[in-house]
């Protein structure tokens, strides 16, 4: 009996290990041009590896539909492609800095500096492409606007149609290294640099979703939670680099 209640503890304290841990991603560079135009058909994205481990802490009922992320980066750029399995895709804002949460929509928050998690941006696009943008810079004002980001959208369906079936939208986003400046410790990064960042979806008239790579650990859904952020290795090997084909 006594064996059987310690592996029991064991086993309780492992989960909550595994639940606090945060997770880890080496970005690898493209291995060519990147166009944004919502459509992941270069061979660096297929070759680029998925992230589908996403967390919904705040879960209470309707289905729980499938997020896939990738990211790679260049010299000028860190993309990252969101794929968002969605039957019901809605969106109307198209203002910039509109709360755009409030629509289907993903997310990447940026610490650049390992050592100061707290000086974060944040990147929101909705299924339209409309994009909220905040900085370190003049205290997270909405007056900045990240210059040179970009992003396209895909849609497999019929945007703010309830009564169909949807498949779902992609997001391909290009965020230039020059907007981190003067908060990156260097840029463009190289191999063994270390960034902290976190992956989200949330909105949607129908079926709202709070989704998280790096679980935030917070009891009602809560974003801007830097020192949850995941843990981000850049590789300055291309994703389709000659030794590993062969």
């Amino acid at each position: 009996m006594r064996y059987l209640i310690a592996i029991l503890c064991l086993a309780s304290t492992s989960a909550t290990l595994s639940e606090d841990a945060l997770p880890h991603h080496t970005i690898r560079r493209a291995a060519g041009p990147i166009a944004v135009d919502g459509h992941l058909d270069e061979p660096s994205w297929g070759a680029a590896q998925v992230i589908d481990q996403f967390a919904f802490p705040w879960w209470t009922a309707g289905a729980k539909d499938r997020t896939e992320a990738r990211l790679l980066w260049d010299d000028v750029h860190l993309y990252v492609a969101f794929t968002a399995h969605d039957p019901h895709i809605s969106a109307t804002l198209t203002e910039r800095d509109s709360p755009v949460s409030r629509d289907d929509c993903v997310e990447v928050f940026i610490a650049p500096d390992t050592s100061q998690v707290t000086s974060y941006f944040n990147f929101e696009f909705n299924a339209l492409g409309t994009i909220l943008d905040r900085s370190p810079h003049a205290d997270r004002s909405s007056a900045w606007n990240g210059e040179g980001v970009q992003v396209a959208i895909d849609i497999e369906g019929t945007l703010n149609q309830e009564t169909d079936q949807d498949a779902l939208w992609t997001a391909e986003i290009a965020l230039p290294f020059a907007v981190f400046d003067p908060y990156a410790p260097r840029l463009p990064p190289t191999t063994g640099d270390v960034w902290r960042l976190n992956l989200y979806r949330t909105g949607g008239a129908v079926n709202l979703q709070y989704i998280t790579w790096s679980n935030t650990l917070t009891p009602k859904p809560q974003f801007h939670v830097p020192e949850r952020f995941g843990v981000v290795h850049f590789d300055r090997r291309p994703v389709l680099s000659q030794d590993e084909a062969e």
